[in-house]
C-alpha cells in the first residue's frame, strides 16, 4: 500500500491539534501532535503516539512525564512553532502543572507520569497516568485539523 495513500486516508478524520511537552536537564521541549487520546477512566490513563525519528521520543523517555495541551484555535501558530512550520525561532514560555511543562491558554492541558511504553511499527505509545489537570474556563473554540489543514468548527 502507498504511504501517501494511507496518509491521506487517515487525514480524513478530524482532530484537535495538541502540544505534548516534557523536561529534561531543566530545559522545556514541545512537539505538535494529533495523536492522542483517553484510555481509561479508572485509572486515568492517556495515550500520546511519538515517531521513533522524533527528538521527543528520547527526551519522555529520559524525562518520564509530559503534558498533553489542547490547542484552542488562537493557538495555531503555537500549533505551528512546535511542528517546525515557521521559519523564524520564536520563544516560548511554559507554564507548569504537576512539575511539568504545560502550555499558557491552552483548553486543557493534562499532565502525566509515563507508566508503559509501548513500540508500535515506528512509533512508540506512551501510556500516562493523569497526575493534574487545569481547564481553561473560556468559549475558545478548538483548533482542528482535517485533511492537512487547519479548520475551525462551524455552527
Amino acid at each position: 500500500m502507498d504511504d501517501r495513500l494511507f496518509r491521506n486516508a487517515m487525514g480524513k478524520f478530524a482532530t484537535g491539534v495538541t502540544v505534548v511537552a516534557t523536561e529534561v536537564d531543566g530545559k522545556a521541549h514541545g512537539m505538535t501532535a494529533n495523536a492522542f487520546m483517553s484510555v481509561s477512566l479508572n485509572p486515568k490513563l492517556v495515550v500520546v503516539s511519538i515517531a521513533e525519528k522524533a527528538s521527543m521520543l528520547e527526551k519522555i523517555k529520559k524525562s518520564n512525564t509530559f503534558s498533553v495541551n489542547i490547542l484552542s484555535a488562537e493557538q495555531q501558530e503555537l500549533s505551528m512553532i512546535f511542528a517546525g512550520q515557521l521559519k523564524e525561532h520564536r520563544e516560548v514560555v511554559f507554564d507548569r502543572l504537576g512539575g511539568v511543562p504545560v502550555i499558557a491558554g491552552a483548553l486543557a492541558q493534562v499532565a502525566c507520569e509515563v507508566t508503559a511504553a509501548h513500540v508500535e511499527g515506528d512509533h512508540t505509545l506512551f501510556i500516562g497516568r493523569v497526575i493534574e489537570i487545569s481547564i481553561e474556563e473560556s468559549n475558545a473554540e478548538p483548533l482542528i485539523y482535517f485533511s492537512g489543514k487547519y479548520r475551525s468548527l462551524a455552527e
